[in-house]
């Protein structure tokens, strides 16, 4: 076992705790468009997604490789950077979480280490080809390439099983999203559970505990993924219900194909080292389902609020993470302080979410429906739903109803 310092252990305990926000932040990346269509119960769900999450932390290396081989100049480094980094990203998955948006604990793990690097060693410490090819690039093609591939996969499996028995395809289609699904949470582990082995190795590095271009030790690499795990099984409800229902309402038949897409495009990423984020791609590949259906909508009230968290994630969580390395630069008495503020902000944050509780008893009630645009109402009238379908996955338009020849005109309106 390496030999550990106080700031050290520290970091460890931090890095693992901001995986265990990770879990419970991504568990909609796997689980929303199954709990949304009843293929699964909720807390059956993400049971299986926590003993996958932990069986794909031992899949690969390369992405946490990325992380603390890549990314920054380990030899700028100091285990309080590495702290301060976390800080950032652990109140910002907290926050997301706390208003139910879908962002990604990836970029914030990212951009807090990006800022605290950049206050402690310059803007020079960190790796900018890395950070663009294998970051940057990924965060935007990942969501277009999921929602492309969702889209064209919803279309062809409605083209496909345009005459099969409605009954018995949707069954099957059932299965098919717990398979698709089982297959997310499986790369889920492969991806996120490897960012803080990542982050933990390059602490161990920092501190002198292993030697520079280490492989994550297997307690690391064990001690994450069952972090994760344990954040996954308890389930991030509030982001299970945008993603499930706020987004878009989804048939079985494009949860399939949306969580297919998603589980595709993510391994991929796992298998060349790219560090792109999972919320992005099954966030793209649920809109691309949603649009892929005749009569789908996307409530893009919902999807724009979604792509200015994803937008304001590296830059906010850098800003912390610099603060936080700026604090920690005072010495012990600087990291007690980041440290007790880091406690009492998460504290705070999880008293707030108590005033209006989402757990597994209600996280399929629908929030209140957004009013259909002009658009929505154009497309709902030129392209119905699919034959047996039901009506009410096409938001209605309205126009005035007709009024009696003695009476004043009705303001009643009726479906179309």
């Amino acid at each position: 076992m390496e030999s550990f310092s106080l700031i050290l252990a520290i970091v460890v305990v931090t890095a693992l705790a901001f995986d265990f926000t990770n879990g419970f932040h991504d568990t909609a990346n796997a689980m929303a468009t199954t709990i949304s269509t009843g293929a699964m119960r909720p807390k059956v769900a993400v049971a299986m997604s926590a003993v996958l999450n932990l069986v794909g932390a031992f899949l690969s290396v390369e992405v946490a490789n990325t992380i603390s081989k890549g990314l920054v100049d380990e030899a700028g480094i100091r285990p309080e950077v590495i702290f301060a980094a976390l800080v950032g990203a652990i109140l910002w998955n907290l926050l997301t979480w706390l208003v139910g948006l879908p962002s990604s604990s990836s970029h914030a793990l990212m951009g807090g280490l990006i800022g605290a690097t950049i206050a402690s060693a310059g803007v020079g410490a960190v790796h900018g080809d890395v950070l663009v090819t294998k970051v940057l690039i990924p965060a935007i093609a990942a969501p277009v390439v999921a929602g492309i591939a969702a889209l064209l996969a919803t279309r062809l499996t409605y083209s496909l099983g345009r005459k099969a028995d409605g009954k018995a395809s949707e069954k099957g289609y059932r299965a098919g999203q717990i398979a698709s699904a089982g297959l997310v949470s499986l790369a889920h582990g492969t991806n996120d559970a490897q960012k803080t082995m990542g982050v933990i190795t390059l602490a161990l590095v920092a501190g002198g505990a292993v030697a520079p271009d280490s492989d994550p030790p297997m307690w690391v690499i064990l001690s994450a993924g069952l972090a994760i795990a344990l954040g996954t099984y308890l389930g991030g409800w509030r982001i299970i219900r945008t993603m499930g229902k706020g987004l878009t309402d989804l048939q079985p038949q494009q949860g399939f194909a949306a969580q297919t897409s998603a589980a595709t495009v993510i391994l991929a990423s796992s298998h060349i080292g790219f560090s792109l984020s999972t919320t992005h791609s099954v966030s793209g590949s649920v809109m691309g389902a949603g649009l892929g259906r005749k009569g789908g909508v996307v409530r893009w009230s919902t999807a724009t609020r979604m792509f200015v968290a994803w937008g304001l994630t590296l830059p906010a969580a850098a800003l912390v993470g610099a603060l936080a390395e700026y604090v920690t630069g005072f010495g012990s008495w600087g990291t007690a302080v980041v440290a007790v503020f880091l406690v009492a902000s998460s504290a705070a944050i999880w008293k707030i979410s108590r005033r209006e509780v989402v757990d597994h008893t209600n996280v399929n009630d629908a929030d209140e429906a957004e009013p259909a645009g002009v658009v929505t109402t154009a497309m709902a009238a030129v392209t119905p739903p699919p034959a047996g379908g039901p009506a009410t996955d096409v938001p209605s338009a309205t126009i005035p109803a007709p009024a009696p020849a003695d009476r004043e005109p009705s303001t009643t309106t009726t479906p179309v």
